[in-house]
């Protein structure tokens, strides 16, 4: 198969609308070609493009940021002399100024299938800047590892944020091509906006589900993205980072295990299992031992529950990320009502709001975890709509 970048290089009509306009790319260290040159790298060796500019999303264009919330300073590329400009340091949105170095922003970014990735936000973003300034964007499409399942709540109304670009549910089963066409329905953004296609791109097909696995080298978009499985239960796992609980950063298992020191890992797994072993299909869960060496419980040894997806287990349509881990929280809740578990601090500089609602895009979640009441059929009964819905609006915008 072929992803979007390798169409454009390989392929001199797609470029051909390109000729004589200045360029810039917006990418990060994903940002390769099938045979892992950088996409700046090679549009720059490219003799009839014209590249311009550069701009970098959160963790920067070299993806050198390691943790969440660390900005990346704007400079200038030692290779090839263009400007670097950062969209997660001063600016969360393109400035003026850098506006005016491109006429086309071509967009090369490995997404990860989640709401709260924040590369989408950022592509919303330079949309809107793009309609504000007349330039063109277009996508180089590539696959989402977490192909096309749709999971979640949708984002409630007064809860957009960096997190969350607009009412879509936590596992969107989009590309980011395809999300640009949402976006600028969404919004009635009037933009020229173009997508470079994938060729021969199979979502559904095992064993990679969203992922060309044995066909593409999987490169970290961001520095805790490091495989397809990380990819594969984010949509669920990434709720940590609102909690007290360790989602792993600082193992070499991010994002695909969570604990802490005083949690009783297989207890955990057990009253899961007694309160909604449907929500546990798909996958296999087994309990662990973690010392991370950063980030929560650094230097602590914690007791924990990691997330299989990599072996014969992985069911793809049955497996449920969101509501696996909204299970656990609501497991460590029964087990330990007074247990200190949701993380106050300002959350992508969200002020005022728990980092658990800002992740959900609205406190639902967190209140069905909290209500002792509350069971797996009450959380199912506001999700399902949501999620409906979702599968019904996204259904002309399918590329694939």
């Amino acid at each position: 198969m072929k992803f979007g970048i390798d169409r454009l290089l390989a392929e001199p009509e797609l470029r051909a609308p390109l000729a004589g306009r200045r360029l810039a790319l917006l990418a990060h260290p994903a940002s390769v070609t099938a045979d892992l040159v950088h996409s700046l790298d090679a549009l720059a060796a490219c003799p009839d493009l014209k590249l311009t500019a550069a701009f970098g999303p959160q963790h920067g264009l070299r993806g050198d940021k390691q943790d969440n919330m660390v900005e990346s300073p704007d400079f200038s590329d030692p290779v090839h002399g263009v400007p670097v400009f950062s969209l997660y340091g001063e600016v969360r949105r393109p400035t003026d100024a850098s506006m005016e170095t491109f006429d086309v922003l071509l967009v090369d970014l490995q997404d990860l299938g989640c709401r709260i990735y924040t590369f989408i936000t950022t592509l919303l973003y330079v949309l809107e800047a793009a309609a504000r300034h007349g330039k063109a964007v277009w996508v180089l499409d590539r696959p989402n590892p977490a192909g096309r399942p749709v999971e979640g709540l949708t984002l409630r109304p007064g809860w957009e944020s960096f997190v969350g670009a607009g009412p879509m549910p936590m596992r969107h089963g989009l590309t980011l091509g395809e999300i640009g066409h949402w976006f600028i329905r969404q919004f009635r953004l009037d933009v020229e906006y173009k997508v470079i296609a994938m060729e021969g791109w199979a979502p559904e097909a095992a064993p990679g589900h969203g992922w060309p696995l044995g066909e593409r080298v999987w490169v970290n978009p961001s520095p805790n993205a490091p495989n397809l499985w990380m990819a594969r239960a984010y949509a669920g796992t990434v709720m940590l980072e609102g909690t007290t609980l360790s989602e792993g950063r600082g193992t070499t298992r991010p994002l695909e295990l969570f604990g802490a020191p005083d949690i009783d890992a297989r207890a955990v797994i057990a009253e899961m299992r007694a309160l909604a072993p449907q929500w546990l299909e798909g996958c296999q869960l087994r309990d662990c031992w973690f010392e991370p060496t950063f980030h929560k419980h650094v230097g602590k040894l914690c007791n924990g529950v990691q997330i299989h997806t990599e072996g014969p287990g992985y069911g793809h349509e049955a497996f449920r990320p969101w509501r696996l881990q909204a299970l656990a929280f609501k497991a460590i809740r029964r087990l330990q009502p007074g247990y200190d578990l949701w993380r106050d601090f300002p959350y992508e500089y969200e002020l005022g709001k728990l980092a658990i609602d800002v992740i959900n895009g609205g406190p639902a979640l967190r209140e069905w975890v909290d209500d002792s009441a509350a069971t797996p059929a009450d959380l199912d009964a506001l999700t399902v709509p949501d999620e409906t819905a979702w599968d019904a609006e996204r259904r002309d915008i399918l590329l694939y």
